[in-house]
């Protein structure tokens, strides 16, 4: 569970266990906003918004009422609340979303329930980043083209 050598990609000494998840463990109730730098496992319930810089495995007990920021997830229980990913967001099979998606991937398996507006953001070509522009792609957008 902890390295032996606690240092980071840097080759700086990490503060923290190299590999660390965060977990919310079942039958856990959080009020309040949590914010994390590591990978985020949730199996209880948080009434607040979620911000981690990693990936969030939200397990078929989590629950989360507000919104969900992460750079990437796996949802597998309920999200009552918006949800943003810079990376992949699969919903599983048995996932419940009430909220809008702003993801730059997304893989919804095929029971999965979604219910709200999805906006999938590209990564900036060279030309758009010199220019700071970027590319949004709506789902109609998507299914309109030829």
């Amino acid at each position: 569970m902890f390295a032996k050598d606690k240092r980071n990609s840097n080759g700086r000494q990490a503060d923290y266990p190299v590999g660390s998840v965060t977990t919310i463990a079942h039958g856990t109730k959080i009020s309040g906003d949590v914010e994390s730098d590591n990978d985020m496992r949730i199996d209880g319930t948080v009434t607040g918004n979620i911000m981690c810089k990693a990936k969030v495995v939200l397990g078929e007990s989590g629950h989360v009422e507000g919104d969900l920021h992460a750079n990437a997830a796996d949802v597998f229980g309920t999200v009552n609340g918006h949800v943003s990913t810079k990376d992949l967001l699969c919903l599983k099979s048995k996932c419940v979303i009430n909220g809008d998606l702003h993801v730059g991937k997304l893989d919804i398996e095929q029971t999965a329930v979604f219910n709200g507006k999805c906006n999938m953001v590209q990564e900036p070509t060279t030309a758009q980043a010199k220019t700071g522009s970027k590319q949004t792609v709506t789902l109609n957008d998507y299914l309109s083209q030829d």
